[in-house]
């Protein structure tokens, strides 16, 4: 098989963007986009998180794998590593960045082990997230980056039925389209896909919509109505602005 490793880096979205987007998180993110962005759907089903607690945000560098044909895709790649496409979605690595692997769902090949998410790690990676699995699981686990997969597997990449086979291209990854460079937040909720087109617009309006939760959340606790306060009847609106300027935010 011939490769062709003439692949473009992606571009990256300022940093405080992506950081308003992690701190509004997968939930809010998904329905705001649903309901006031026209993407009906952007959650990328299937990949879970490896070990709670981890929320990330950032732009993605995208693996496309395809269906494994032996007479284009054989045991020669390990006579020159660098044939492995896989690694190649890893060098190009910067701070913060996302991988988002098409696997096509596939549960018997492990598309990264330990030794390839420590160098991500090291380069700063923010998390992985594949529709598909990972192996070494346990040392991976371990390691200071998000992981988010369908399962794992002692398989190594090709050994089953997929190959790597385009570096940062559009991809369908859990049938979500996912463009190089698009914002990918994850957390326990799941992952989401934010075009980086919409992102500012989205930010501004998420944003409105979880400094209202956090109002409601604190009403909610103390016994509140939820008739009144979630969502925001026209007395609980008022209330809420009232309470924005009391801590010195605009109505």
């Amino acid at each position: 098989m011939t490769f062709n490793f003439d692949y473009k880096d992606i571009a990256r979205p300022p940093r405080e963007l992506v950081d308003a987007l992690a701190k509004i998180g997968s939930a809010t993110l998904s329905s705001e986009l649903s309901r006031h962005m026209g993407i009906r759907d952007a959650h990328i089903r299937g990949p879970k998180p490896l070990k709670k607690g981890r929320t990330i945000a950032g732009p993605a560098l995208t693996l496309q794998c395809m269906p494994k044909r032996e007479d284009l895709y054989g045991d020669a790649e390990y006579d020159n590593p660098e044939q492995q496409l896989h690694r190649h979605v890893l060098y190009p690595t910067k701070p913060g960045d996302v991988v988002v692997v098409d696997a096509r769902g596939d549960l018997g090949s492990g598309i990264f082990g330990e030794m390839m998410l420590t160098f991500f790690a090291g380069r700063g990676g923010a998390g992985v997230v594949i529709d598909g699995c990972i192996r070494d699981s346990a040392a991976a686990a371990e390691l200071d980056l998000g992981i988010w997969v369908k399962d794992v597997t002692p398989n190594y990449h090709a050994q089953t039925n997929i190959i790597p086979f385009a570096v940062n291209v559009p991809i369908a990854c859990a049938n979500v389209l996912v463009i190089p460079g698009d914002i990918i937040v994850a957390d326990d909720d799941g992952v989401v896909l934010v075009p980086i087109g919409l992102a500012p617009k989205l930010v501004e309006i998420a944003g409105e919509h979880a400094e209202w939760e956090v109002f409601s959340r604190l009403r909610l606790a103390e016994g509140g109505d939820m008739r009144k306060y979630y969502p925001l009847n026209a007395e609980g609106e008022a209330e809420y602005k009232v309470w924005q300027q009391a801590r010195g935010r605009s109505a």
